[in-house]
């Protein structure tokens, strides 16, 4: 899964460049966003989007941060009943906003969803997760990692002895294996700039998952240190 937007400086560029010198663009599902304001503005980055990122074809496209989504809205279904589109998607990163996803994705049809959820911001469980789980919309979760600050919470303390259970040998996996365990998420992007954190990272999504009580044994041990 690669997840991009236009405000990610020259990402779209350089995700282009390397899918089409590794061509193997059939593996990977490819996502991005829609990100300004206006109706044709949005169609013209979104066409912008795919020739940056050489292809005619997204698996996602999203509307960033409910920019203009009503708008962006329009856009989006007919690219997907075009066939340029497999999936659409709405996306943001507070809390705040989790109430106006939840009435966004009430209002109108999106299949995927993406917001911030963590072991330690626990929010979505209340009523978003459950309400996407209900609705069969999937979820991408962003800031699994608290932008960095559950790594310095846990800094020089060991892993518990019992993360051997659910296959973890790391505190990335510790954090992204937690949320990769509710029935609600359907993938996480930790984000990384260091390509040795990518490959502990790719490993949280492989092996054993916690189950309910051990996720609340995860929660009990954090809050501990």
């Amino acid at each position: 899964v690669l997840d991009s937007s236009p405000m990610y400086g020259r990402a779209e560029a350089v995700l282009g460049t390397l899918m089409k010198a590794r061509g193997n663009r059939q593996r990977m599902f490819v996502a991005t966003k829609v990100w300004t304001r206006g109706r044709e503005a949005g169609a013209k980055q979104i066409a912008e989007s795919m020739r940056l990122l050489g292809t005619p074809r997204l698996d996602l496209l999203q509307i960033h941060n409910l920019l203009d989504w009503r708008e962006h809205a329009v856009t989006l279904r007919d690219l997907k009943a075009k066939g340029a589109i497999r999936y659409t998607g709405i996306t943001h990163y507070t809390v705040a906003s989790h109430a106006e996803l939840k009435a966004v994705l009430t209002e109108q049809a999106f299949d995927f969803v993406q917001f911030n959820y963590s072991i330690a911001t626990r929010d979505a469980e209340d009523t978003l997760l459950p309400f996407c789980q209900d609705r069969g919309i999937a979820v991408l979760v962003n800031r699994a990692f608290e932008d960095g600050r559950l790594f310095q919470m846990t800094r020089g303390r060991p892993l518990p002895p019992w993360a051997a259970d659910f296959d973890c040998t790391s505190w990335a996996q510790f954090f992204l294996k937690y949320v990769l365990a509710h029935p609600a998420v359907t993938c996480v992007i930790p984000a990384t700039s260091k390509p040795k954190n990518q490959v502990d990272n790719l490993r949280g999504g492989a092996g054993r998952l916690p189950d309910a009580r051990t996720r609340e044994k995860m929660i009990e041990h954090l809050a501990s240190l």
